[in-house]
């Protein structure tokens, strides 16, 4: 009905197994930042600064497969493009996919 001083020792030792427990989550945590958190963000980024770089004459994607020659940039989000001559349509920053022709700014 008493402990053991074999069962007493063995007790005390659980204390440092638990920590080694949590390592594979660590490094699970890990891979998927590395695999999967770390290049969604690159890729958010890169879009951001190519929706920023927008200007009129470049020639653009949409998400929906849409190809056109932007005509005017605004200030509240919004991209006028042409996709046929004389049908211009507004078209959101962020739903611009790629940009396929970018035009070269004029000399000075």
């Amino acid at each position: 009905m008493f402990a053991t001083p074999a069962f007493a020792q063995a007790a005390g030792a659980g204390a440092g197994s638990a920590f080694a427990s949590f390592i594979p989550l660590i490094l699970i945590f890990a891979i998927m930042y590395f695999l999967l958190i770390r290049p969604q963000q690159k890729k958010m980024k890169e879009h951001k600064s190519m929706v920023e770089a927008l200007r009129r004459g470049d020639q653009v994607v949409t998400q929906g497969g849409i190809v056109g020659k932007v005509t005017k940039v605004q200030e509240d989000g919004m991209v006028e493009v042409e996709i046929a001559d004389g049908v211009k349509v507004k078209v959101i920053k962020g739903t611009i996919a790629q940009v396929m022709n970018k035009t070269e700014p004029a000399a000075a």
